[in-house]
């Protein structure tokens, strides 16, 4: 992705945070990544409602959310296509230590990114994903929540370097399928969707929630539920989502392909119109239909 074209800290147009920061030194804190198209930060209520929900998780202060709202909006209608990140962090620390004062002050970053490059054939034609070797660890403590410690993700992404795989399907420390590294994952099997249960790790992404919603309205069955690598490889569909690139059909699982199925289709198509001609043109969309 470029380089950020703009960056706030607690409203104002500068680039320093305090040294001792706790999201610096401790990861204490929650982030955000909305995609903005036509002037308009998609699906900004939902991450403004699973930030304020993880900053109550942790503790944190989060300050005003209308005058955070005020500034996310006014940040994505000065580009008609970008990626906006958000992070809040505790503050800066009183004392050395893990032990929370009290007195911090929430800190407020927000980083503005050109739209990055894009390949429109992916959501037609589908991506290539590996599995990875590290897993995550389960802490039900901090299950669902977007924090700012990503080592485990770090570590997942290091371990490929073929740039046309486009994630790493990620299992739990206790054998269970959770995510990609920047992604949820979704299987399909008997025309009913299934997604992993996020209670003990893993991230509860914003498109997770609105294609589950989406699945919902078609009437199409879907559950959180354990899924193991052997409900992977039995999938009829498998496809990733995250708040950028919405839905993409997976065609290769470490070599072994798949097929893009109705169900695939069915829900690019409806989150197409959910989201908009925007959405409907990043999601690859030719020809009357999404695929």
């Amino acid at each position: 992705m470029p380089a950020a074209d703009g960056i706030w800290v607690d409203g104002r147009a500068v680039a320093q945070v305090s040294a001792l920061d706790r999201g610096l030194h401790y990861g204490d804190g929650l982030f955000e990544t909305i995609a903005c198209t036509s002037g308009h930060a998609r699906l900004l209520e939902l991450h403004l409602e699973r930030l304020a929900e993880g900053c109550r998780r942790l503790g944190i202060g989060l300050g005003d959310p209308g005058e955070m709202r005020r500034e996310l909006v006014a940040l994505a209608a000065q580009a008609p296509r970008a990626v906006i990140k958000l992070l809040v962090t505790r503050g800066a620390a009183g004392a050395r230590g893990y032990a929370v004062s009290g007195a911090e002050s929430a800190t407020r970053i927000v980083l503005r990114y050109p739209w990055p490059a894009e390949d429109p054939q992916l959501a037609r034609e589908g991506v290539r994903v590996r599995t990875a070797t590290t897993r995550l660890g389960e802490n039900p403590a901090l299950a669902g929540l977007k924090h700012c410690n990503r080592l485990e993700q770090v570590l997942a992404r290091r371990e490929w370097t073929d740039p046309t795989i486009a994630d790493s399907l990620m299992y739990s420390s206790a054998g269970a399928l959770v995510s990609g590294t920047m992604s949820n994952v979704f299987i399909v099997r008997d025309s009913s969707l299934q997604t992993p249960r996020l209670d003990r790790c893993g991230v509860a992404g914003v498109m997770r929630r609105t294609v589950l919603r989406a699945a919902a309205v078609a009437g199409i069955a879907a559950q959180e539920c354990t899924l193991r690598a052997a409900d992977l490889q039995s999938a009829e569909e498998v496809f990733l989502t995250n708040a950028l690139i919405g839905i993409h059909p997976v065609r290769e699982v470490d070599g072994t392909p798949r097929v893009a199925g109705a169900v695939t289709r069915g829900l690019q198509e409806h989150l197409a119109r959910l989201l908009g001609d925007d959405a409907r043109h990043s999601a690859g969309h030719a020809g009357g239909a999404v695929g």
